[in-house]
């Protein structure tokens, strides 16, 4: 099976920038990938996702080298409004995302520009929030959501697109722990479905148990990719600004050798190797 999206050769400079914000960037995401990137602030992180959605190159000014394929379409020949329908991007700020006063009408937003009839949009707006567990925000103001509600809004929004793609720059970034485990788990449940996740992201301790594939950016290129178990416990990854997660920092401090990423396989790896 073909990837969903393929990038090949891209190098990118934003207008008025001497120095590009990527260079030489090759990358496959396959149906069903989670892909977790992650590198230091200013990296080319976001960057990197907007390629995804075709904000880069026709939203934002620059010149670009290479091509970006999704589904097959170079991301060139198509507009955003169009790839919107295959890949879903979810700001950092959700704020900067919703546009309208209340909930069910922040989720019609969108379909309205895919011209769907009042039927479809009534049912992908139920779908969407049975699917993530909030019908209780239907009618509810949006500005009188909570940080970690307003996420699960701006998710649910993309969502009912039903693109085959959804895209998140540090999403948990501005939420607190309660509110980031219940984003993780959501992201979790749709990929298990087959929904591709790419998520920019520091904390990595969120994510890397979910994610299959790990790609880290320095300076515009990519530096690192791999398995989060092979990745997260290379001896030089910390010169690159990852800060692995505690329960690898643990694990090596304890001399366990089987890479565990949660506390719970690092509790059962202490366990035998006490027996």
């Amino acid at each position: 099976m073909p990837p969903v999206i393929e990038i090949d050769n891209v190098s990118f400079k934003y207008e008025g920038s001497e120095r590009p914000a990527l260079l030489g960037i090759n990358l496959q995401i396959n149906r069903g990938d989670f892909l977790l990137i992650t590198g230091l602030s200013g990296s080319g992180k976001s960057t990197l996702l907007r390629l995804l959605n075709g904000l880069i190159p026709h939203f934002y000014r620059g010149e670009m080298k290479g091509r970006v394929l999704v589904d097959g379409i170079d991301t060139r020949e198509a507009s955003v409004a169009q790839l919107a329908r295959k890949v879903g991007l979810v700001f950092q700020n959700p704020d900067n995302q919703i546009v309208t006063l209340r909930v069910d009408r922040e989720i019609a937003f969108g379909l309205e520009n895919l011209e769907l009839s009042r039927e479809e949009m009534r049912e992908r707006i139920d779908w969407v929030l049975e699917k993530l567990g909030i019908e209780y925000l239907r009618k509810k103001s949006t500005y009188e959501l909570s940080g970690g509600e307003k996420q699960l809004v701006a998710i649910a929004s993309v969502l009912a697109m039903k693109p085959f793609v959804i895209v998140l720059d540090e999403p948990t970034s501005e939420l607190d722990p309660f509110s980031s485990a219940r984003i993780v788990k959501v992201l979790g449940n749709l990929n298990r479905e087959g929904i591709a996740i790419v998520v920019a992201e520091h904390r990595l301790d969120l994510f890397s148990h979910r994610a299959n594939r790990i790609i880290v950016i320095s300076n515009g290129q990519i530096v690192r990719e791999g398995n989060p178990r092979d990745l997260l416990y290379m001896k030089d990854i910390s010169v690159y600004g990852v800060r692995p997660p505690t329960v690898v920092k643990l694990a090596k401090s304890y001399g366990v050798d089987d890479k565990p990423l949660t506390v719970g396989e690092l509790l059962i790896s202490m366990r035998r190797n006490i027996r």
